[in-house]
């Protein structure tokens, strides 16, 4: 990892004027390409959703069981049927991911990154929190970005920040929740993931920092920082860097879902599911959707169908939490790019924050 977010800002050499001017028309093309691939795969169809869901209290089926209070029987038709539902859902989200990761990685300055979220103050983390709640992107289809965040000097803390803020401060999905389930639920999603986010970016700035400590001669600039970046060489770095995203992440991702879909009658056992609320549900459901993986605002319509079947008030405001924020894929994915212990932390306060607010959904 060309990490250097654990350095002084001094110690990074100042740019030129043509390097500053450079660096600004990189900026420019990185917001360009967030702006529009956010635009067309989130912002405008989450718009024309949201009236939908206000109309109709509905998102339609549970992607899990469909109508019915059990998933399909294990096996490879389950396995198959649950990963083209899955990237059915979420594929033009994954592309625009793939894209603007390797656009962030070739064209985003690193100094400006490390001015901005470098730090590993609580601001990088409240910085990163705030700019989350723009993409609206599922915990997997994020994942490329953050892998990209870090590469660009982002610390641990604003990079965790940026990943589980995005699904769990969605402001789409708080709207959709507020529709289809209750504006109690919404509320609970809303403190619960802000405290989520803000605690586990400080606590890992704050525990993990000195694990980066680097030379300030092993600073690495981002492609479009260098003084010989010409047309030809950063879109080298740009399909050299789309490449990379893909055969590092694609085929263990594939496989990790396909597991997932295949274990669904195991992961949602209806004698789980449909208890009616006590602890040890919460617990276990909570461990559940810290594992599980779905697609943006799927967690709504699972919990409209497992309630309307006998899910109680408490297991559901743990999977609320646990299911959009963090998964098997998507620590996969990032796993390149945290120190195995940052992600098992991160899992873990996930997985209590659900347990705290199915806690306070069973009162």
């Amino acid at each position: 990892m060309d990490n250097a977010s654990a350095l002084p800002q001094e110690e990074i050499a100042p740019a030129s004027v043509a390097g500053t001017k450079r660096m600004a028309v990189g900026l420019a093309v990185v917001l360009v390409v967030a702006v529009v691939g956010v635009y067309l795969v989130k912002w405008s169809p989450y718009y024309y959703k949201a009236f939908a869901a206000a109309a109709h209290h509905t998102l339609g089926a549970s992607i899990v069981s469909g109508n019915s209070a059990a998933p399909p029987a294990a096996g490879w038709a389950a396995a198959w049927g649950y990963a083209k539902a899955y990237y059915l859902a979420i594929w033009q989200a994954l592309l625009v991911a793939f894209l603007l990761g390797a656009t962030m990685q070739v064209f985003l300055p690193r100094r400006w990154v490390y001015a901005l979220l470098g730090s590993t103050g609580i601001r990088s983390t409240i910085v990163a929190g705030a700019i989350s709640t723009t993409g609206m992107m599922c915990t997997c289809c994020v994942s490329p970005l953050v892998v990209s965040l870090r590469r660009q000097n982002a610390s641990l803390g604003a990079a965790l920040a940026f990943m589980i803020g995005n699904p769990i401060l969605n402001p789409a999905v708080l709207v959709f929740i507020t529709f289809v389930l209750s504006w109690q639920f919404a509320l609970l999603r809303l403190a619960v993931g802000v405290a989520l986010v803000l605690g586990l970016g400080w606590y890992v700035d704050r525990t993990f920092a000195g694990v980066e400590t680097r030379a300030a001669t092993h600073l690495e600039l981002a492609p479009i920082e260098q003084a010989d970046a010409g047309i030809g060489s950063l879109l080298g770095a740009w399909f050299k860097a789309l490449w990379w995203e893909i055969y590092a992440i694609l085929p263990g991702y594939v496989a990790i879902v396909l597991i997932l879909g295949a274990a669904r009658a195991f992961i949602f056992q209806p004698g789980l599911t449909l208890q009616g609320g006590g602890i040890l549900a919460i617990v276990a459901l909570a461990i559940v959707g810290t594992l599980f993986v779905i697609p943006t605002a799927g967690e709504v319509a699972i919990l409209q169908t497992l309630m309307k079947f006998g899910l109680g008030n408490g297991p559901a405001a743990a999977l609320l939490i646990t299911l959009p924020a963090i998964s098997l894929p998507s620590i996969f994915i990032v796993r390149s790019a945290f120190p195995a212990k940052v992600l098992f932390v991160a899992a873990v306060a996930v997985c209590i924050a659900g347990i705290v607010a199915g806690l306070i959904a069973g009162v």
